[in-house]
């Protein structure tokens, strides 16, 4: 249940994404369905949960590392999952409505499930490096979902921004893990948890509790960080609701409280988070005093109460902690609702400034009323759940700084005295007069965008009157999950008699009403002269000017040390190859290699060929592209006679393939490239500079490939350390027994090495259609490109034909026939290759070259648009089809509790048929198979497609492989 739990919202976000970009019902539907019943499974748990029973999922991942991917439960995993779940279908229902029907609202749905599931699987993660992957994914959704209204620059710097600051804080806290991991002995968060003593008097317990800080702090946006949380109020107002009061933001307040019973209890967990603490609720609350803009108010006032959270969980105290959870808990009801009524504001009237807006009970009675209760809980007003969580506060800041440290005592109820000033200022838009010169007329939202809202208020009631009948039982299985034995007594009572804490809290409201009275009627006059040296420690200008430097700092490295041409970059390559195995040479001392035997005469004849053939391909690439081309395809060719002479059939066949396929692909790409010829001036001669270059160019390239070819060959005829065995020999012993297939290089593509694969075709679909993408918008420089010769088809037979073209035009249309009965013979031999893969020599990559072949003989006949309209092919649908059917295979070992991609082999006996082989294997080859034949036509059509189009010639899409052929020829 905890994995359907997980994937239910990844799922939703995949269904949004496919469904067209101007529906609004649907995504919004899918979303809604799918986090209702997540958050009904997460409900289901809780009678267990409460019980004392920890839920837990394993499955394997890594096992050879000790890794495995755990969904683990407990009470604050639960909390934070129906935070995460609850709130986030209250915004899903209030986005519904809120969003545009000109915003691509499929994609917004789609980005918001993502984020929801990335975030699930931080709060559910029982491994510290599994959280981390998860960390990293809510830091890349969020900036899906920051910069969401991509036109705005707005959106485009907060985005940039937040996602910068929250993934270095990221890749500390990855660090600070595998530290807290190696001191522990594992990764397993039970594990660390247990191990708190130890990690505590480790040497290394400071740098891993600076690594782990600068992870929660950058996320939940303390100080110094806390820059990036206003600019990214740039996004959707739903989307500033979700991610900055239950989820963003709360993911570093999680980890704070996860982590408490491993990491506190130190002087250098309450100095680093105490001082970060509060300067963030006292920066936090003055600044959000002097805003105009509601949304900004409110995120500044989120920067404060976090702040206030974390100066709860450095006090120490198992107290504090039950405090934190409850404050995490009140603040994430009453923020979220008060940016959903800033969100009803600024659609209803056009604008969120509160210097042009007031009077709005007059026009939106019932959302001023939802207002202004929320804003009591969020300034600590009696009888609301934020009074609460607040008075705890002030009793834990007594209780820790006593009467020598009182100067937090005074820091947080200068923190409550401004919170009650903003939220006035805030209320204070509902009072006055109506404002006339709005950009629209402000009224009431939809009956159905309001209930969000009317649910949080509603709660922050029923909190704040019956604490101990609402939220006790809940705040108990929270705070004991992590405090466990040392669980504190204590009382949600609405009223404790007459004490400091209560006085504190009297004092805060008088002086914040106080406050605001006095500065009522400068608040239009505030700016930010007012507070010049704060301003000049902005963090956000500091973050520009650091960016700025790094940019200028690559922009002078790149000149000095890059280059535009590709030869100087190859250069560089064959001396690193060179260089390398000779700063390695001890090392390599015990790397001997066996004695050669004795070398046939023809295979040293055949070795000849090709490297005269790779020396004549060099020589002839200066002036003549299209032999040079030739000479290539030679050597290839010898390579595959020399693998088929060294038994390696897979190997030979696949080289024949990728020369066949990469020829006429190269042959496109020449139409690309300006016409080299020597200069005029010069004549036939080269100027002895040139031949120096020249030499030392291939002594390097001889240099780095028998290096290369040396190295190789080294290291795979070494026995394997544990035995006398060769690799060759372990592949060879094992293929049949442990991978079900007579063919070693099949199965060790398809099993052994089936994760390399996976991503071996993922970075061939990148390519191909960065290929694409490129050459969709680029188009050639004009005097690359010749006059296309015209074909037979486009002119009128009885026009200007002489006889000798009529036959040869003839003789070309039956060529045509006869090698369109090629594809479906080619797709025979494809299918046989691929179905004998596994045993025999074949497979998926070399039956997709073969059929790929017979796409591109078609092609050469008749052009890419008899191929599309007649075969139909979608070369982006194959790519994604064999990439999901890849992932579905290796997803599939999963269910049966097995690492990924673990292949299995089953024998079905069936009539006529007899028995027949079926490995799961073979599916996975099946996905190899789609993406090798739609990656090369991709390719194919994007070449094909632009190489003949320019301003100066009309498009020729269609034209065959012949019309480019003979410009080629011309211009070579």
């Amino acid at each position: 249940m905890l994995l359907l739990l997980l994937l239910l919202p990844f799922a939703a976000s995949f269904i949004a994404a496919c469904m067209p970009s101007d529906s609004r019902d649907r995504p919004a539907a899918v979303a809604g369905l799918a986090t209702l019943a997540a958050l009904a499974v997460a409900i289901a748990h809780f009678d267990r949960i409460a019980a004392g029973a920890v839920p837990q999922e394993r499955f394997a991942w890594l096992p050879d590392y000790g890794l495995d991917i755990v969904l683990r439960m407990d009470g604050l995993a639960w909390v934070f999952t129906v935070m995460v779940l609850g709130i986030g279908l209250l915004v899903l229902l209030y986005a519904r409505y809120y969003m545009s029907r000109r915003d691509p609202v499929a994609r917004f749905y789609s980005y918001m499930m993502a984020f929801m599931g990335a975030m699930l699987g931080v709060v559910l993660s029982g491994n510290l490096i599994q959280l981390v992957v998860f960390w990293e994914l809510t830091s890349f959704t969020s900036f899906l979902l920051i910069g969401y209204w991509q036109e705005r620059n707005d959106a485009r710097r907060g985005a940039r921004m937040a996602f910068t600051v929250t993934t270095i804080g990221g890749l500390c806290l990855l660090a600070g893990v595998l530290l807290l991991g190696h001191i522990a002995g594992s990764y397993e968060l039970d594990a660390v948890l247990g191990a708190g003593n130890l990690i505590r008097a480790h040497d290394w317990y400071v740098p891993a509790l600076v690594l782990v800080l600068l992870g929660a702090l950058t996320k939940s946006a303390q100080f110094p960080f806390h820059f990036w949380l206003p600019h990214a109020m740039a996004a959707p107002t739903p989307v500033s609701s979700y991610l900055h009061s239950a989820t963003m933001v709360k993911a570093g307040i999680f980890l704070l409280i996860r982590l408490w019973p491993a990491l506190a209890g130190t002087e250098e967990w309450t100095w680093i988070l105490g001082s970060a603490g509060v300067c963030t609720l006292l920066i936090g609350s003055f600044f959000a005093i002097f805003q105009h803009d509601m949304k900004g108010l409110l995120a500044y006032s989120t920067i404060s109460h976090l702040g206030l959270i974390t100066v709860l969980l450095s006090i120490g105290t198992p107290l504090s902690v039950v405090a934190a959870v409850f404050h995490t808990m009140n603040h994430a009801v009453f923020k979220a609702s008060l940016f959903m009524a800033v969100g009803i504001i600024d659609h209803e009237s056009g604008t969120r400034d509160m210097r042009q807006l007031r009077g709005l009970r007059r026009a939106m009675p019932h959302t001023a009323a939802l207002a202004i209760v929320a804003s009591a809980a969020m300034a600590g007003v009696p009888l609301m759940n934020g009074f609460l969580s607040k008075e705890m506060f002030f009793a834990e800041t007594m209780i820790v700084g006593g009467s020598e440290n009182w100067w937090m005592s005074v820091a947080a109820v200068l923190m409550g005295l401004f919170s009650v000033v903003y939220s006035l200022r805030f209320i204070s838009v509902f009072f006055g007069p109506l404002a006339r010169d709005l950009p629209d007329e402000p009224h009431e939202p939809a009956r159905w965008m309001r209930v969000p809202i009317e649910c949080l208020v509603l709660l922050c009631i029923a909190v704040g009157v019956m604490p101990e009948r609402v939220v006790g039982d809940v705040l108990a299985v929270a705070a004991h999950s992590v405090l466990g034995p040392t669980m504190p007594e204590y009382s949600l009572a609405i009223w404790h008699g007459v004490n400091l804490p209560l006085l504190m809290s009297l004092v805060a409201l008088a002086g914040g009403v106080a406050s605001y009275l006095v500065l009522r009627d400068r608040f239009e006059l505030a700016g930010r002269d007012r507070v010049p040296v704060l301003h000049r420690l902005k963090g956000a200008q500091i973050y520009e000017n650091t960016m700025l430097a790094l940019s200028q700092g690559a922009a002078w490295l790149l000149r000095w040390t890059g280059t535009r041409r590709l030869q100087p970059q190859l250069l560089v390559l064959m001396v690193a190859m060179v260089a390398v195995p000779l700063l390695l040479a001890r090392p390599l001392q015990a790397l001997s290699l066996p004695p050669l035997g004795g070398i046939h005469p023809l295979f040293a004849l055949l070795w000849l060929i090709g490297a005269g053939c790779a020396v004549a391909a060099a020589w002839k690439a200066k002036y003549h592209r299209l032999a040079a081309l030739a000479l290539v395809g030679g050597t290839g060719l010898a390579t595959s006679v020399t693998f088929l002479w060294l038994s390696a059939p897979d190997l030979a066949l696949t080289q024949l393939m990728v020369e066949t396929v990469t020829t006429v692909l190269i042959l496109l790409g020449l139409r690309w490239l300006p016409p080299r010829f020597p200069p005029a001036h010069l004549g036939p001669h080269v100027p002895p500079r040139a031949w120096l270059r020249r030499a030392r160019d291939a002594l390097v390239a001889t240099a780095g490939g028998l290096g290369l070819a040396a190295a190789s060959y080294a290291v795979l005829t070494q026995p394997l350390a544990t035995s006398s065995a060769s690799i060759r020999d372990f592949f060879v012993l094992r293929a049949l027994p442990e991978g079900g297939g007579a063919n070693v290089v099949n199965v060790l593509l398809v099993d052994f090495r089936g994760f390399d694969t996976m991503g071996e075709i993922t970075v061939l679909s990148a390519v191909a259609l960065t290929v694409y993408a490129l050459l969709r918008r680029f188009r050639p420089a004009p005097e690359s490109i010749a006059i296309p010769v015209q074909q037979a088809s486009d002119v009128d037979p009885a026009v200007n034909q002489k006889p000798a073209q009529q036959a040869r035009d003839g003789y070309l249309m039956v060529q045509a026939v006869y090698l369109r009965f090629l594809l479906p013979v080619m797709g025979v031999i494809a299918v046989y290759f691929f179905m004998r893969g596994h045993n025999l020599p074949g497979g998926g990559f070399v039956a997709g070259l073969i059929f790929a072949t017979a796409l591109i003989v078609q092609y050469m006949v008749a052009g890419t648009d008899w191929v599309e309209s007649h075969l139909r092919l979608r070369p982006h649908r194959w790519i994604g089809w064999g990439l999901v059917t890849a992932c579905v295979t290796g997803l599939g070992a999963w269910l049966f509790g097995y690492p990924f991609l673990t292949s299995h082999t089953a024998h079905v006996t069936l009539p006529l048929l007899g028995e027949l082989h079926l490995p799961s294997a073979f599916v996975f080859d099946l996905g190899v198979f789609l993406v090798v034949v739609g990656t090369t036509m991709l390719i194919l059509v994007a070449l094909a497609h632009q190489s003949l189009r320019s301003h100066r010639t009309p498009p020729t899409a269609g034209r065959s492989a012949a019309a480019i052929i003979a410009p080629v020829k011309e211009i070579q």
